[in-house]
């Protein structure tokens, strides 16, 4: 018996190795997806048999349909009272430095309107926060003055020190009858259960998971993640950009040290199109008798004129469409470019799509410059990170290395009028696998401050050069391709 299973072993064996190979190609090609995600599936499913197909089935494999169809149901909550306010502030404009980049900008206003439906708004007051102290100090104050409704949407809300304070805060304004209503990320949101969340239930507030969230083992779907960060405070204040709730985010954190991110705070007709995403998510994610309906008070005109200078788009993208909105705006931005473009990023696995646009850029003279971290949160990715910073930089591309922390910012601007700040990475994940939300925002303005910001990092930055690549370890070099390899699945 045991002759003549080690005489057979060896067909037995290549037997299961093509059966592996056959299954694996009718797996990875039964739902369509681009052709690097493709590839990189079908290595995972080849040289891994067996863990490859489960990893696939909990990560691989697309929304399902129940899921697409209460995304796609939902209604763009307020778009056409918005649309409608902006007409009729529109004869109040002059001919401002705003409205003279607005209609150099018309290709990329008109873009954003087809793609995602994204009404321009104008004259927003926007704040910039670098420092989550400052951030999460500004957005208590706001809270703690709230007189209709508090609307939160999160990635990552973690019961930690800064998680609770946050919840108690929103537990005494449910409780002096504010309405309160949190849409979170299960996944990012590790560790944060339902007792967590039990004295803002008792309040009368309500917390949920996003629509993606719920029965992910059951249905085997782990890949799709709510990425966006959002606060609507009485229709009046919004926050958006890359702070997550957590110790780690205000500098907490041993292992990340100082942490520094980009934030707004906005004030003007801009709020009104992070209400409308979230009162979207919020209806995907809830049962339909707890659906949010428009009333004017969602959506209140300004008390008095906003002095802001800011005009602005806000975009959102994510798997329930195939357009992938946000990156398509980064490489608009990026072509039209006539002397720079400067974007920070905490992960830089781009798509070609993404790698021919820099790279034309640089040929054609234009000062890019990149900044990532000096360390990982997510140690594949960053490797995958330093593979495409030595490729970019064969290309010309500057890559920097923050030192002083950990860089999380998701920044991009562009010549000195138009920039965009928000939730998404340079990375194959939120192109296509996460919701996302960005605002674009043409301002001469905030844009040198963003400019500003980035000049400060560069003193704590170092920038990538040959010597430095050249003194790369040889299995530094194996785990940088290895990585990189498998970046579109990541």
């Amino acid at each position: 018996m045991f002759d003549y299973v080690f005489l057979h072993a060896p067909a037995f064996i290549s037997g299961l190795v093509a059966l592996n190979a056959l299954a694996a190609i009718i797996t990875v090609f039964h739902t369509p997806r681009n052709i690097a995600a493709t590839w990189a599936w079908l290595l995972v499913l080849v040289l891994i048999p067996g863990f490859g197909f489960i990893l696939f089935m909990f990560t691989g494999r697309g929304l399902g349909h129940e899921k697409l169809f209460r995304m796609h149901t939902q209604d763009r909550i307020g778009l056409q009272e918005v649309i409608d306010a902006q007409k009729d502030a529109l004869p109040h404009f002059g001919q401002t430095d705003a409205d003279r980049i607005v209609r150099e900008r018309q290709q990329t206003v008109e873009l954003f309107r087809r793609i995602d439906r994204a009404p321009l708004t104008r004259r927003n007051a926007v704040k910039i926060f670098t420092d989550g102290n400052d951030k999460f100090a500004a957005l208590l104050t706001d809270i703690a003055r709230a007189k209709f409704s508090i609307h939160i949407e999160y990635y990552t809300i973690y019961p930690d020190n800064i998680g609770t304070e946050l919840r108690d805060a929103l537990v005494d304004q449910a409780l002096a009858g504010i309405e309160v209503r949190v849409v979170y990320d299960a996944f990012g949101s590790h560790g944060t259960s339902a007792k967590f969340w039990a004295p803002l239930t008792a309040a009368g507030g309500r917390a949920v998971p996003f629509v993606t969230s719920t029965n992910t083992i059951s249905r085997f779907r782990l890949n799709y993640h709510d990425h966006r960060k959002i606060v609507v405070i009485d229709g009046k204040i919004g926050y958006t950009g890359g702070f997550n709730v957590g110790d780690q985010y205000l500098s907490r954190s041993k292992k990340f040290g100082y942490w520094r991110d980009t934030h707004l705070r906005i004030i003007g007709h801009g709020v009104s199109l992070l209400q409308m995403r979230f009162m979207m998510d919020w209806n995907a994610s809830v049962t339909e008798d707890k659906h949010l309906a428009y009333t004017p008070e969602y959506f209140p005109a300004p008390d008095k004129p906003i002095s802001g200078t800011t005009s602005m788009q806000v975009v959102t993208s994510g798997p329930d469409s195939p357009t992938e909105q946000i990156k398509l705006g980064y490489i608009n931005l990026i072509n039209s470019a006539k002397h720079r473009v400067w974007l920070q990023s905490p992960y830089l696995v781009p798509d070609e799509s993404m790698i021919t646009a820099l790279r034309m850029a640089a040929a054609a003279g234009v000062d890019v410059r990149v900044m990532i971290p000096c360390m990982p949160d997510h140690p594949f990715i960053y490797r995958a990170t330093q593979w495409y910073a030595k490729m970019l930089t064969g290309f010309g591309i500057k890559i920097y290395t923050y030192e002083d922390g950990f860089l999380h910012a998701k920044t991009m601007l562009v010549d000195d009028d138009i920039c965009t700040v928000g939730s998404a990475n340079q990375d194959f994940r939120s192109y296509g696998l996460n919701f996302e939300v960005n605002t674009f925002m043409y301002d001469s303005k905030v844009t040198k401050e963003l400019a500003q910001i980035f000049n400060d990092d560069l003193a704590t930055s170092t920038l990538l050069t040959k010597e430095i690549i050249a003194s790369w370890s040889l299995w530094l070099r194996i785990k940088q391709s290895f990585s990189r390899l498998l970046s579109p699945v990541l």
